[in-house]
């Protein structure tokens, strides 16, 4: 029985698998899952389904355990590299076996270029790479934790911060064959890892990641460098650097001093569009009686469009920044911005 249940997973799509899966984990698990898809996934996946009326126990089981298999495949990868991963596979199940699941892992949940930077320490990594050329290092820090690449920008010699940063931002799709000359030039190689198609890498939300995680005067230098160097991409950073549901990391103290200067009309439409949680934050720093007119305000004036309330919360979020460049609040950061008492 056991070979016939193999057989049947072996020709089976992966869109058949990840049905069976998904009716063996049951409704909530699945809706979970569900959360995380695109809309032609969830529209194809529901339609498979619907149309499997009985799941023999054996396949399930061969399903659920092909399913482990591969996240723990997943797992040694993330703790070790692909090597790692394939010796401990090996050990287990086999040298086909492990071949099998290592392959899948390759194509359908490719492991990221420079792993084994990632799991580097920073200071090790300035030392690698700071002679580098600056695309060089910007392709790199692509790669990187946020927080690991805000460090390594930190300490680059300072001329060559804002550069980094700006080849970092405008960097669209790296060539395979660029990355794989990086990597072979930092004496490594992960071309099992390598797609035939080009790689997204980099961009305004990543340089803005790394940002975030910089410490204060690093991001002024670069950002004051940007200013003059690219005014557009500059305004295009700063418009993402601080988000209007970011007001959750403020203190009580610095969202009153916000709230201050915040038009009641323009709060009442942001609020609109926001989580419960950030709603929850801003009204207990008013009084009840503020509180409960703005929530009238937000009942009264119904439906509001996206673009309105977006607009609305960009004000807001623009005084946030004023009051932080002025130093009257504090924005919690990375690096240098510790509170001293």
């Amino acid at each position: 029985m056991a070979v016939i249940a193999e057989k049947a997973r072996i020709e089976m799509t992966g869109r058949e698998k990840a049905a069976i899966l998904l009716i063996a984990m049951g409704p909530e698990k699945s809706a979970k899952i569900f959360k995380h898809l695109k809309e032609e996934e969830i529209e194809a996946l529901t339609l498979e389904i619907a149309n499997t009326s009985t799941v023999k126990p054996e396949l399930k089981d061969e399903i659920l355990e092909e399913f482990y298999q591969i996240c723990l495949a997943q797992q040694y990868i993330t703790e070790g590299g692909i090597g790692y991963a394939r010796n401990i596979l090996e050990k287990a199940l086999g040298e086909s076996k492990a071949f099998e699941i290592i392959s899948k892992l390759t194509v359908s949940l490719q492991v990221r270029p420079f792993d084994f930077i990632r799991r580097t320490d920073a200071g090790q990594i300035i030392n690698f790479i700071q002679n580098e050329h600056p695309q060089t290092i910007a392709l790199i820090l692509s790669y990187l934790r946020p927080q690991q690449a805000g460090e390594v920008l930190s300490s680059l010699a300072q001329e060559k911060q804002a550069e980094v940063a700006r080849r970092i931002a405008i960097m669209d799709r790296t060539s395979p064959d660029v990355i794989k000359e990086v990597e072979r030039a930092l004496e490594k190689k992960l071309s099992l890892l390598m797609m035939d198609d080009y790689t997204t890498v980099g961009g305004v939300d990543s340089v803005v990641e790394i940002l975030n995680a910089v410490d204060r005067g690093t991001e002024r230098y670069i950002m004051e460098t940007l200013d003059v160097e690219d005014v557009e991409l500059s305004e295009e950073i700063r418009r993402k650097m601080f988000v209007f549901e970011d007001i959750l990391m403020l203190s009580n103290r610095d969202v009153q001093q916000v709230l201050r200067e915040v038009d009641s009309k323009e709060l009442s439409i942001a609020l609109k569009g926001c989580s419960e949680d950030l709603q929850n934050h801003i009204f207990a720093n008013m009084s009840k009686r503020l509180a409960a007119m703005t929530k009238e305000d937000m009942d009264y004036m119904g439906p509001v469009r996206r673009t309105d309330v977006e607009e609305s919360q960009q004000k807001i979020v623009n005084i946030v920044r004023r009051l932080q460049d002025s130093g009257e609040i504090i924005v919690a950061r990375g690096g240098g911005d510790e509170i001293i008492a």
